[in-house]
């Protein structure tokens, strides 16, 4: 269990990240057609997973805008932007803004990524909701790089996981 702050107050997340040098755990995600996207339709690409509580917040929204601008710069790399919203949310935000560089993909239906990745709030207003976190993973799956910012309603540290790649 990991513990971050909301507004300064203590939350608690349910376990910890995959570790470093790890092959980061498989996944089924809903994608904004509706269809399934697991870890392996990613496989030889590196992927940026963004993941945080709702696209329908200042940062979520800033993250997603600033990793969409970086991924058209990125070689062989995917950004995939993840919370528990309904994709019809996460599809509506990206086409407003014109963001066409990364991949939305909702944890609605069982939240199990959350569960798995050791990321999902389990107290305060946000329970059930995910920690904002970066994860970086290598063409193979590896876990390159993690993040989970302290203080939810901060950004995360572009330049440090951009780095990772």
């Amino acid at each position: 269990m990991a513990s971050i702050t909301l507004g300064g107050n203590p939350i608690n997340t349910s376990g910890e990240l995959p570790k470093v040098g790890s092959k980061a755990p498989d996944f089924q995600l809903v994608k904004t057609d509706l269809g399934v996207a697991t870890l392996a339709d990613f496989a030889g690409s590196k992927l940026v997973l963004n993941i945080f509580p709702s696209i329908d917040t200042g940062t979520c929204a800033t993250s997603v805008r600033t990793f969409n601008a970086d991924a058209s710069k990125l070689e062989n790399t995917k950004v995939l932007c993840i919370s528990r919203d309904l994709p019809f949310a996460q599809n509506r935000f990206c086409g407003a803004e014109g963001l066409e560089n990364v991949i939305n993909l909702s944890d609605f239906k069982t939240g199990s990524f959350g569960k798995e990745y050791g990321l999902e709030i389990v107290d305060s207003v946000l329970s059930g909701l995910h920690s904002r976190v970066v994860i970086i993973l290598d063409e193979n799956g590896v876990v390159k790089y993690t993040e989970q910012v302290p203080e939810i309603a901060n950004e995360p540290n572009y330049e440090s996981a951009l780095a990772a790649l």
